[in-house]
């Protein structure tokens, strides 16, 4: 497919978006000028999602990952330190390692056979006393490395920009939230692992119709998912009573739709007016033994969080990934119209076998390009994009007028704005950030809206 390279002339991305009338248009998801910017302004600055330490349990281990178009590499070097290297050699730019996951002593790039210790410093150049008169300066032409990178309770994020905010000073009031979703289920912190490897597909549309939608998106689901939740496919199968997911227990709540208009980050996520942890309710009745373990990890988790409110619990961290307690999903910009989706799964590290077989058997057929649900999903985003392209569908704006005026705040969640459960403020918010993102010309006029928000 070719697209269109539009230019905005004279005209600001402010121009392209009113929030206060919820008017956003279609030109800033297919302009490829836009794309540039966002590459440049946002994935070369913003925290992204690199991977989890249990992908590299040991010296040598080393996991593909992304951030923006670019690929990099999660390693553990020979002393147990992690590292994030952009996966391209400093002779002629090939990249060093071909391989989706593995173990290396070093990494050797094939075109001349430069090689890099898992350190990424430069070890191995042929010809150097031949060629180079071994006057190379292999201390200067190492691997390039993210300046920043943080382990935030087993999952690992990193950043280009050196002037950016600390991890959980970006994540602002949702730090906890994103804790919780890398605890196991009796609350244990840095208590999962990841099931490898994850799932990478490309779909032929922007990387905001499903980065900005997803946890923002509550009004879609009677109408996309119907036949999903009509089929039965949660844990239970047909016990189940159509639902997609495990039953819950009644405990008092309200869901909100939550997000941060200065930070982008955001969910659908309940406040409870108890304490604790819900009931557990018999889910998986078709597979024998992992309810018995379920209620056991339960029970230690009441233990663990008595006399505490849970609020919250999912999070879309801006820009591209949404981190739940049983799956991550990232959406990786790879053109202006195309997106490469990955869905990485996470399971408690000393679950039992039957507990994670039956884990991600029932992640294989909800998930991926291959599960009913996001096959849905693919089918609305993938048509959007190609609809959007035409001069006169671009005259047309986008609506996100869905609960504008009518959001407020709890000082049970302080920092976070709150709506009804069906409302657009979560998209409101990330198009709101992303403007911030555009315009600023560095963190040093984004990093005050951090601190004002945390």
């Amino acid at each position: 497919m070719v697209f269109i390279n539009h230019s905005i002339g004279d005209r600001s991305v402010r121009d392209l978006i009113d929030l206060d009338k919820g008017l956003v248009s279609r030109e800033i998801y297919v302009n490829e000028g836009i794309y540039q910017q966002e590459l440049e302004q946002i994935f070369a600055r913003a925290w992204l999602f690199v991977g989890h330490e249990s992908q590299i349990p040991n010296p040598g281990d080393f996991v593909m990952s992304r951030m923006g178009e670019e690929e990099v590499i999660l390693v553990r070097d020979r002393k147990s330190a992690i590292h994030v290297f952009l996966n391209t050699c400093r002779h002629r730019g090939m990249k060093v390692c071909r391989y989706d996951d593995g173990n290396a002593i070093v990494f050797t790039c094939p075109f001349h056979g430069w090689s890099y210790d898992t350190d990424g410093r430069l070890v191995g150049v042929p010809y150097y006393e031949s060629a180079f008169k071994g006057e190379l300066d292999k201390s200067q032409w190492g691997l390039p490395e993210v300046p920043h990178m943080c382990n935030f309770y087993g999952s690992i994020w990193a950043t280009w920009d050196r002037k950016a905010p600390s991890f959980e000073e970006y994540l602002g009031p949702f730090a906890p939230w994103v804790r919780r979703c890398f605890q196991s289920s009796d609350g244990e912190d840095n208590g999962v692992e990841l099931f490898k490897p994850a799932y990478k597909w490309r779909i032929p549309t922007n990387w905001k119709f499903p980065g900005f939608s997803f946890d923002g998106d509550s009004a879609h689901g009677a109408m996309t998912h119907r036949s999903v939740n009509v089929a039965a496919i949660g844990p239970q199968g047909e016990l189940e009573g159509g639902s997609r997911s495990g039953i819950s227990a009644p405990f008092p709540k309200t869901n909100y739709e939550m997000s941060s208009p200065l930070l982008g980050h955001g969910g659908h996520d309940p406040l409870y007016e108890l304490p604790g942890v819900p009931p557990y309710v018999d889910t998986w009745q078709t597979v024998p033994g992992v309810d018995d373990y379920y209620r056991v990890q339960r029970e230690k988790a009441a233990r663990k969080f008595e006399g505490q409110y849970l609020h919250g619990g999912t999070c879309l961290v801006w820009p591209n990934v949404n981190v739940q307690p049983h799956r991550i999903l990232l959406w990786h910009p790879h053109g202006v119209g195309v997106t490469e989706s990955w869905r990485q799964y996470p399971v408690d590290r000393n679950a039992p076998k039957l507990v994670k077989d039956a884990q991600r058997r029932y992640m294989m057929r909800y998930g991926g390009p291959a599960g009913l649900t996001e096959s849905d999903d693919m089918e609305n985003w993938n048509y959007a994009f190609p609809a959007s392209l035409g001069t006169i569908a671009q005259r047309y704006p986008y609506n996100f007028e869905m609960g504008l005026g009518h959001a407020h705040t709890d000082e049970r969640v302080p920092g976070i704005t709150l709506n009804y459960r069906i409302a657009e403020e979560n998209q409101r918010s990330r198009l709101n950030r992303w403007l911030q993102f555009m315009e600023a010309g560095s963190w040093d006029e984004l990093y005050p809206v951090n601190k004002q928000a945390s």
